[in-house]
């Protein structure tokens, strides 16, 4: 059984921890992935000691060969994108068909900011003086600290990692310890790519120990955070307090909003999309359904005849779009929730436990109506594959109760309206607006966060993400 190591300086070396976790597989709870040290503080102080080292080399390298770096990186993840997606499948639980998307996703991260390395770093200002050039520049904030979630644990990594070390950064990546041994596939193929000794590091652990010692070193710059509302507000309090920059990515309880004129069949099929794929554990998963009064019922007989369709199975099955979830933990608050506050489930609401079922962590794809706005079902992020239908008289209601949530990551709108369309892209309260379209993902070069309190403001990923890793000199040369 493979015991990981952290990654610093090039090389793997033993954590200063002597104790360990085992890294499950979910669909399988016998087939352990990996060991995973529980990490020290002493870790994340040598791995920061290498990134700070480093970084100073890195910053004074030209932009093309910063590109040149990353597109080798990019190659190297290319010629093995089938092992990393059967990784992420046994260690996560992710559907090898989106495991899959996730590896090229990985391959387009690197590429796209292996361009932006070599774009304009600033700006010509005019002076108010005679024969002075002003001019503004970007540069580096230096040693910066990731903190990344399992449900993603190729893509956010690299969305982080790569602008940051585009823009002249190095980076000190705190993986999900339930994600470990994809964050070890980043170091591996890094080294094989030959990036510079210390510019990107991992280190392994729990949020407690090792998230911690990285929030709180003084030679890291900048924490950038996806996780629970509860750990971002304290990374956000943390930071603060010692002046480094943070952006912290948090949850969301997206809303679908269904109006009488819309395409119900093609509606139908991407709420259920965005609902349940990989269980509904993303933070851009549907999780309310919000359906005006006069087709709901027809809706949902639509929905739940899109529901049977889903395939619940082996996530190695090309067919499988659900999955297990990725902890007990996470399956028991469900089916404690749906007991105690579903007054109505259409579908599902129940563990899978028959066959090869019983050796992971599944449970059926459920709907449920007649809950209330401020219901928990309504109002609390599950990671789970649980739907709640609600319903409203029309498009200004639906959008009221989209907006009467503490989160606003992402909505959608299915309508043949433009004027309705319009309306409400002016008035939902989320980051990421669709209209006619799931909840779920983004184009790696188009910027991506919330508002309220899915996020601190700040955006991720395209050439948004230069906002967050650099900071601004203003130049006056007379």
């Amino acid at each position: 059984m493979t015991l990981l190591q952290p990654f610093i300086g090039g090389e793997f070396t033993p954590s200063a921890a002597s104790a360990s976790l085992p890294s499950l597989n979910p669909s399988d709870l016998s087939d352990v992935v990996a060991q995973v040290p529980e990490g020290d503080a002493a870790d994340v102080t040598a791995a920061v000691a290498s990134a700070a080292g480093a970084q100073a080399r890195w910053a004074e390298t030209p932009g093309p060969g910063k590109a040149e770096v990353l597109n080798r990186w990019a190659t190297v993840i290319q010629g093995r994108l089938e092992e990393l997606a059967q990784l992420m499948a046994r260690e996560v639980g992710k559907p090898i068909a989106e495991a899959r998307g996730e590896a090229a996703r990985a391959v387009a991260i690197l590429r796209y900011y292996a361009g932006e390395a070599v774009r304009e770093s600033g700006e010509v200002v005019p002076s108010q003086l005679p024969e002075t050039l002003q001019f503004s520049l970007r540069v580096p904030l230096g040693v910066v600290g990731l903190v990344t979630p399992w449900n993603f644990p190729v893509a956010i990594p690299l969305w982080k990692a790569a602008p940051a070390l585009a823009f002249g950064n190095s980076v000190v990546l705190k993986p999900s310890e339930l994600s470990s041994t994809c964050a070890d596939f980043l170091a591996r193929t890094s080294q094989e790519a030959a990036l510079p000794p210390g510019l990107f590091n991992v280190v392994h652990g729990v949020g407690s120990t090792i998230g911690e010692a990285l929030l709180r070193h003084p030679q890291v710059k900048a924490i950038s955070f996806t996780g629970s509302a509860a750990v971002g507000a304290r990374v956000a309090q943390v930071a603060a307090s010692r002046n480094a920059r943070f952006q912290t990515e948090m949850g969301g309880k997206n809303a679908a909003l269904v109006l009488r004129d819309a395409d119900l069949d093609r509606a139908a099929n991407l709420v259920c999309a965005g609902a349940m794929r990989f269980a509904g554990q993303k933070c851009t998963a549907t999780s309310r359904v919000i359906v005006e009064r006069k087709v709901m019922d027809l809706f949902l007989e639509k929905l739940q005849a899109q529901l049977r369709a889903q395939l619940l199975g082996p996530v190695t099955d090309p067919a499988c779009t659900i999955g297990p979830l990725i902890r007990e933990e996470a399956r028991a608050k469900s089916l404690r929730m749906l007991k105690e506050q579903a007054p109505c489930i259409l579908a599902g609401g129940k563990a899978v436990t028959d066959g090869e079922f019983g050796k992971g962590i599944f449970l059926q794809p459920t709907l449920v109506s007649g809950v209330t706005p401020d219901n928990p079902l309504a109002t609390e992020e599950l990671f789970a594959p649980v739907l709640v239908a609600l319903p409203a008289e029309d498009l200004d209601e639906a959008v009221h109760l989209a907006n009467g949530s503490a989160f606003g990551l992402s909505a959608t709108l299915f309508t043949r309206d433009l004027p309705s369309a319009m309306r409400y892209v002016r008035r939902i309260d989320a980051g990421l607006v669709r209209v006619n379209g799931d909840t779920t993902g983004v184009d790696p070069h188009a910027p991506f966060g919330g508002v309220k309190g899915s996020s601190s403001g700040s955006r991720e990923q395209g050439r948004a993400a230069r906002e967050f890793y650099t900071e601004i000199k203003t130049v006056q040369i007379s």
